[in-house]
């Protein structure tokens, strides 16, 4: 058995909707997390046919890129296929959940999978949106709880240091109280001082996951009154950004990319604005999904020889071409790559979490568009 709350909770240590840029309707939308799930469908769009589908499928949770209220809605009576659709929603107690630009912005996360699949190798973010203040947290523990503590904090996203993850320090002394008449102790009398052996555990962590790591830290810890510290660091912030920048691992003639993006991506045609028609050879390439066209400039700023986005604007295409950028718009819908990557990394999870819930991604095609 599984609550919504808890699969949610494992979703948001991945994806969380802090990292989502300001404005972004991201996290739930419709229905309640407060109740047992059985079934949970991936898709990237909320369209009426999705949600016929998981009507078929007894779906009980959607979770999807693209959120499907992302302007509020005035009233709500069945008089356009939207309306009707969020009412078959509530009917059916359905629950939709979204992970917007958080999923673009997060590490691991959509434009990582894009260069994955692409074959780059990245070096950084395209374009800077977040920049956190790191903490360090110190707590005390007695000895036989060290290990348990440790790896508590380090699943909430504690101790997390480049590419390296549930990093702490650990040293040993003695830690003495004495409970007062009130007091419940797990060692110890009241009025009887105490001498405990404990454990210092130190961890850093970015300031915006503090709740969660403090969360994860009076769950585990036995005592009472747990006794810690909480310090701002002066090192560098921890930075993110939405877009990835790398290179090919072998330079690629321009028609030769555009064939591997074609068939990446299993797409017909691509929209194609190019610059510089004596420039063949690409190897340095920014990609964002969605609708990146107003990142162009870094995507510049970052020598890429070419940058793959979707929906570019009829009068950016021209500032783009003016400014000497080749540009490749292979549309919104290849972020559908986030279902199977997404579905995937769920079923990890329930496994890890012996989870009684069934995973599925969505079948419905949702590209509105065609080619002839």
């Amino acid at each position: 058995m599984v609550y919504g709350l808890d699969f949610i909770r494992r979703f948001e240590t991945f994806c969380p909707l802090w990292l989502a840029e300001e404005g972004d309707p991201v996290g739930l939308h419709i229905g309640t997390l407060d109740r047992e799930i059985t079934k949970v469908m991936m898709t990237l769009d909320v369209r009426p046919e999705v949600v016929k589908e998981a009507i078929e499928k007894k779906v009980d949770l959607i979770i999807a890129k693209h959120p499907p209220i992302f302007r509020p809605i005035k009233r709500l009576v069945p008089d356009t296929p939207q309306n009707a659709m969020y009412l078959d929603l509530v009917k059916h107690e359905i629950a939709v959940y979204a992970a917007h630009t958080n999923m673009d912005i997060i590490e691991g996360g959509l434009n990582d999978w894009f260069c994955e699949a692409l074959g780059v190798e990245v070096d950084h973010y395209l374009t800077k949106t977040h920049e956190v203040p790191m903490k360090k947290l110190v707590v005390y523990v007695p000895l036989e709880q060290a290990n348990t503590m440790r790896q508590a904090l380090g699943d909430s996203g504690a101790g997390e240091i480049g590419e390296y993850h549930h990093a702490s320090y650990s040293m040993q002394g003695e830690g003495r109280f004495t409970p007062g008449e009130a007091a419940n102790p797990t060692i110890g009398q009241a009025n009887q001082a105490e001498i405990v052996q404990e454990e210092r555990i130190e961890v850093i962590y970015p300031e915006e996951i503090e709740a969660q790591v403090l969360e994860a830290m009076y769950h585990v810890h036995p005592y009472e009154e747990p006794a810690f510290d909480l310090l701002l660091l002066t090192n560098p912030a921890k930075t993110y950004g939405v877009g990835r920048v790398g290179n090919l691992v072998k330079p690629m003639a321009l028609e030769e990319f555009i064939s591997h993006v074609k068939q990446t991506f299993d797409l017909s045609d691509v929209r194609l604005i190019e610059a510089d028609a004596s420039k063949k050879t690409i190897q340095r390439v920014a990609i964002c999904g969605g609708s990146g066209e107003k990142f162009y400039l870094d995507a510049i700023r970052q020598k890429a020889d070419v940058y793959l986005t979707g929906d570019v604007y009829y009068h950016t295409a021209h500032d783009i071409q003016a400014a000497g950028l080749t540009v490749i718009d292979p549309g919104h819908h290849i972020e559908k790559l986030c279902v199977p990557k997404l579905t995937e990394m769920m079923n990890a999870w329930k496994k890890e979490e012996n989870w009684q819930v069934e995973i599925i991604a969505s079948k419905t095609n949702t590209n509105p568009f065609q080619t002839r």
